[in-house]
């Protein structure tokens, strides 16, 4: 017997956050417990307050009679529960949530790590610090950037470019400068957030060339698929997308087009998803990076062996920091996975949170 609980907490951000498409000044994490009287797994993701609802709405009375080891069962009673409600947005967030959970609570029932529980392919998951947001000045982006690069260690970063969809490209293309000169010989990676339009992210990177950009992430709208190829096959950089990917034939659709796929455990469906996702891309011959979510995601990524990294995002390793005993740095440019305390090694701080919550 399973019972699942959930809440929400928005934290303010350190400072106003934005990409080429949008700002933010606070971000949502919906924490799900799940429970079997005895034991307690938890997950979560980052969305609106009303995932919670979905979980304790639609998604807990689907699990209260399954076998807590039963994850196969459980997600695919959620999964149907979701079909008239909606499975891509809140609802995926909710069913990912949930998921993560329950994967957790085995883990936990058995005592197990849940990284041996998965089994591993890597004792430490490489990450690429992330953040350079389109709102920092020159001063506040150097710092970020050097920090984790000469301070921490972390050979890859990433900024935000597609400044206002697109129309500030000359901005872009001075960041990127700026960021090169910041971070030597580290790779640089670059995200547009579908900002540019096609043959306008060509242009881009070309006029970037001397800057040796490795990464190229959604130069183009991800829903644009024979425009994603059209710029992969003519830029130097790799091209990735997919965070926004909620079910498999999401990410069967999409991985003809990219060079490395995107996905994120806390939207795609949970752990038991994301695996069947990083099999869709590894049957094409493609290596998958987690997005965002460093915590949640650092077992699933040791246990995929097609795993190229994760993103180490500024404003979830802080948010996971401050609600998390046991969260972990990345130092040299890996974060270590638990392979000690049972289920993910993390205890939410419930007292701390408690100011922040918000469903």
């Amino acid at each position: 017997m399973v019972a699942l609980t959930a809440a929400a907490y928005t934290v303010p951000t350190d400072a106003p956050e934005g990409d080429g498409t949008m700002a933010w000044t606070s971000t949502t994490l919906v924490l799900v417990q799940a429970s079997d009287g005895e034991a307690t797994g938890l997950g979560w993701t980052y969305g609106p307050p009303e995932a919670a609802r979905v979980v304790t709405g639609l998604l807990a009375g689907e699990v209260t009679d399954v076998d807590p080891d039963d994850i196969p069962a459980a997600w695919a009673a959620m999964q149907r529960r979701l079909r008239n409600a909606g499975r891509p947005g809140i609802g995926g967030l909710a069913l990912s949530a949930a998921d993560n959970a329950l994967w957790d609570l085995k883990a936990r029932r058995h005592g197990l790590p849940l990284a041996r529980l998965l089994g591993a392919a890597r004792p430490a998951v490489p990450v690429y610090g992330s953040g350079g947001f389109t709102t920092y000045d020159a001063e506040r982006q150097h710092a970020q950037l050097s920090h984790w690069v000469h301070d921490q260690g972390i050979p890859r970063v990433k900024i935000k470019i597609g400044e206002s969809w697109g129309t500030d490209v000359e901005r872009d293309l001075a960041r990127m400068t700026a960021a090169r000169k910041t971070i030597g010989d580290a790779r640089l990676f670059v995200d547009a957030n579908g900002g540019y339009q096609r043959k306008q992210a060509i242009r881009v990177m070309h006029a970037a060339a001397d800057l040796d950009v490795r990464w190229y992430e959604e130069p183009v709208s991800s829903d644009d698929l024979p425009g994603l190829g059209l710029v992969r096959d003519a830029v130097h950089p790799d091209v990735a997308a997919g965070e926004y990917g909620w079910d498999l034939v999401y990410f069967a659709r999409m991985v003809p087009y990219v060079d490395c796929l995107q996905i994120d455990v806390t939207r795609c469906g949970g752990i038991t998803e994301f695996q069947r996702a990083a099999a869709v891309a590894a049957a094409h011959g493609l290596e998958v990076s987690g997005h965002c979510a460093p915590h949640q995601h650092l077992a699933v990524a040791a246990a995929t062996p097609n795993l190229r990294h994760l993103e180490w995002f500024h404003d979830h390793v802080r948010i996971e920091r401050m609600l998390f005993d046991g969260a972990v740095g990345a130092e040299g440019g890996t974060a270590a996975v638990n392979r000690d305390a049972p289920g993910n090694g993390l205890t939410f701080r419930h007292g701390d949170a408690e100011r922040w919550r918000s469903a």
